[in-house]
């Protein structure tokens, strides 16, 4: 960092791998953008080996063959599923699937924090063999909540060691991963060991473990299948795909919050009003989140990290791995093939649709069109894109620099951002010091860096990059940063 400027300049940044517009310097104060890769020849740009450079493999490298042996669900055959975090978003929907389709899916084991009151209901209704809660001192109260239940209580468990029993509970056959943080990769861990396929949908999974958690996946065999509506979107896509035929992914972002406040208008917020940022970065224009996604996806972070989730995926290369803004979000993402088609996967925004295929695959379930409306072209109206302004969103530059920085840059990039957004939420630090604070982190850690990295330097990073954002802030290293 250059303590005269201000400037980092450490990491280039490139938020598009076929951005027109030239880059420039931020007037934010944040890195240098990298040249504009149309530099290259469109012979260059065509060669299907170029799409796909992965130091740890993928878990779908480029396409997902369907298996055609699979016996269909349903009529005494069920999938058994064992749930990590029940209580929370992803939980309570796969819960709703479930009971949607009892002869489809069977819940196995289920593990939560301290929602006891929620948890309770969930054990009576769907009657696991096996819980697992945080606190072991809350067994015994959650114990008799359910004393009353129909049929026999399931075993209670608590902590680390009880949530790596329900993921690896022998008769599961996928644990879906529905937890925050790094505390989901122990398990998920203890699942791919025993040989159980994963229902993503925990980010740091992949994005601070997948240099361990690919490896480990490819070894066993073990089908990674992701959650989220983007990444499922591709998934999709790319099944039936013929070898070297993906060129290109495109990832679909909303935009947030200030998809349409000018960048200058910003600038002048942060510093005349910056309690219109610290409001707007907080609503959505399109859905009602929690504050931390909202707020993520107000900065395009969300995005940033979906792009390094879908490098591990499906191995493609940094700079075949695109963001386009669409705000209607129908379009969930897109891929090109190498004849210059583009696959899209279309739908209503519904968590529950990417969630049910994790569960389902290869297989469609037929669902009522009362609780899971059909697409109608008619009422949806037009579909538009933007290019996405990386200096309104430094936080693409800083997720391509992190991807291709590889090893544990990816965690300390994520984790920084959501101890900076924390911090932001609670009033701390404003907008662009979120950004400015990421920044700092990834470049303390550029000469810690593993590349190959164990679990435990996976979280060891991830605890140290909360601590030193904790730590610029605290000391006042981290000030409002807008040049105007």
């Amino acid at each position: 960092m250059d303590a005269g400027s201000g400037h980092i300049i450490q990491f280039p940044r490139v938020a598009s791998a076929r951005s027109a517009r030239a880059p420039t310097v931020s007037r934010a104060g944040f890195v240098d953008a990298s040249p504009n890769v149309l530099t290259a020849s469109p012979t260059d740009r065509i060669t299907p080996p170029r799409c796909f450079q992965s130091r740890y493999g993928a878990c779908w490298p480029g396409r997902a063959e369907v298996p055609s042996d699979v016996p269909a669900l349903g009529d005494g055959n069920v999938k058994k599923i064992s749930l990590l975090g029940s209580t929370g978003s992803i939980g309570t929907q796969t819960l709703d699937i479930a009971e949607e389709h009892p002869d489809k899916f069977e819940i196995v084991a289920l593990s939560a924090g301290k929602n006891l009151d929620v948890l309770a209901e969930q054990i009576k209704k769907f009657k696991p063999k096996m819980v697992s809660i945080s606190d072991g001192a809350d067994v015994a109260k959650l114990r008799e909540m359910i004393a009353d239940m129909d049929g026999p209580a399931p075993e209670l468990l608590h902590g680390e060691d009880g949530m790596i029993e329900v993921a690896r509970h022998e008769d599961v056959d996928s644990t879906v991963t529905g937890i925050v943080g790094c505390a989901g990769l122990p398990p998920t861990v203890a699942a791919i060991e025993a040989g159980k396929n994963i229902c993503l949908a925990n980010k740091e999974t992949l994005i601070a473990g997948g240099p361990a958690i690919v490896p480990l996946a490819v070894k066993h065999g073990v089908k990674i299948l992701p959650a989220d509506s983007e990444h499922s979107a591709i998934f999709q896509c790319i099944q039936g795909l013929p070898e070297n035929a993906l060129r290109r992914i495109i990832l679909t972002a909303s935009g947030g919050a200030f998809r349409d406040v000018a960048y200058d208008e910003m600038l002048r917020c942060a510093k005349e009003d910056p309690a219109f940022l610290q409001k707007k970065a907080t609503t959505h224009p399109n859905w009602d989140m929690g504050a931390k996604i909202t707020c993520d996806s107000a900065t395009l972070m969300n995005k940033a990290l979906e792009v390094i989730e879908a490098h591990y995926l499906y191995g493609t290369s940094y700079d075949n791995i695109d963001v386009v803004i669409h705000p209607q979000s129908i379009i969930h993402s897109m891929v090109e093939t190498a004849d210059s088609s583009v696959l899209a996967q279309l739908g209503w925004p519904d968590m529950r649709l990417p969630i049910l295929y994790t569960m389902s695959w290869p297989e469609r379930v037929e669902c009522s069109e009362v609780t899971w409306p059909r697409l109608d072209f008619v009422k949806m109206g037009d579909l538009t894109f933007r290019e996405p302004d990386v200096e309104k969103y430094p936080s693409l530059t800083m997720g391509y620099a992190a991807g291709r920085a590889g090893g544990t840059m990816t965690g300390v990039f994520s984790a920084a951002n959501e101890q900076a957004v924390a911090m932001f939420l609670d009033k701390k630090i404003g907008y662009f010091d979120i950004y400015k604070t990421i920044e700092m982190a990834m470049e303390a850690h550029k000469n810690d860096l593993i590349l190959d990295p164990t679990l435990d330097d996976i979280v060891a990073s991830d605890l140290w990059a909360r601590a030193h954002v904790k730590d610029l802030v605290e000391s006042g290293a981290c000030k409002e940063l807008v040049a105007v």
